[in-house]
């Protein structure tokens, strides 16, 4: 696909444009990937997935972290029972594909994949095997580039992060994720950027989509893992920081150390490393973006956009 022809990037209320998209083993145009509306996970939300991002290197587009997204996929495939058609190779392969046919410098990049329409009684067992597609698109910064130079603006939720004897909150289910689509848009009828979501016991879970982290004395503080997701990249940072000198703690943490924090910065895929200027309109440190996370922030920059060949290993390239 020429360069004239590539998709734009989504914004706004725009509708995402994502030119050719592997569709259960070949790419058709978005226009032709359709499901039915009886599919399965459409009524019941049975369907996993995942958010990888393509960037432009020196050497050309690479995928961050490839095989340990697919990895994740698959173990989502497995807590759900998923009969997948095709296998872990066949997926990165996918990817590297839909990213290349339409001529992606840097992307964001979005494998689903769902109970098809053979059942529609709540159990999808037997006899249902997943469809899966790779779709990709043009992304800029998630919150938006103002949110990275002040830092973002959170409120934490009426929405509690569901338990793990209610969803199976370390899979990347696509029910899982109507809790954090309640949250942030409570977040947004608010005035803020993104939503802070506690577990049942008050503790600080995790954004309706990031890992969270603070500094305080100098020390890094990562919210442990107990109903959030095992992010990816949250695992790139705490490495990161590990590496340029600074001490990590993972560590159970109340919103009220966050008021407390020097610094905090939310991380993910889609946000990458991004600093937290306000919660619950108490400002964390001086209100603005850190130095510390503004550092953290440059390196994982260096690392993804293939500028430093000491992480190169995370690298796939195109």
């Amino acid at each position: 696909m020429s360069t004239e022809a590539r998709p734009k990037s989504i914004g706004g209320d725009s509708k995402i444009k994502a030119g050719l998209i592997w569709f259960n083993g070949r790419l058709v145009p978005q226009e032709e990937a359709k499901v039915s509306v009886l599919t399965h996970a459409l009524h019941y939300g049975t369907s996993i997935f995942e958010g990888l991002r393509a960037y432009e290197t020196p050497k050309g587009p690479a995928v961050f972290r490839l095989q340990e997204h697919t990895e994740r996929f698959f173990h989502s495939a497995r807590v759900m029972r998923f009969e997948m058609p095709f296998g872990p190779e066949a997926i990165n392969q996918a990817i590297l594909e839909v990213v290349r046919a339409n001529g992606y410098r840097s992307c964001y990049i979005r494998p689903l994949a769902w109970m098809g329409a053979h059942t529609l009684g709540v159990n999808p067992l037997p006899n249902n095997p997943a469809e899966v597609m790779v779709a990709a698109w043009e992304w800029g910064t998630y919150l938006g580039d103002e949110a990275v130079r002040k830092g973002a603006r959170l409120i934490t939720s009426s929405w509690a992060r569901f338990p793990a004897n209610v969803m199976p909150g370390k899979a990347k289910v696509g029910g899982n994720y109507v809790n954090s689509a309640l949250a942030r848009m409570e977040a947004h009828q608010a005035g803020a950027d993104e939503a802070l979501l506690l577990d049942k016991e008050g503790f600080i879970a995790e954004g309706s989509g990031e890992n969270i982290f603070f500094f305080r004395g100098g020390v890094l503080y990562a919210i442990e893992h107990s109903v959030n997701l095992m992010g990816i990249t949250r695992d790139t940072v705490i490495t990161l920081a590990r590496d340029l000198g600074y001490e990590v703690r993972e560590v159970r943490a109340t919103r009220d150390q966050l008021y407390m924090a020097d610094e905090a910065f939310m991380v993910g895929t889609a946000a990458e490393v991004t600093p937290i200027s306000y919660l619950d309109h108490r400002p964390i440190g001086t209100g603005e973006a850190g130095p510390h996370t503004l550092r953290l922030r440059a390196a994982y920059m260096e690392v993804v956009q293939g500028k430093n060949p000491r992480y190169e290993g995370w690298l796939t390239y195109v």
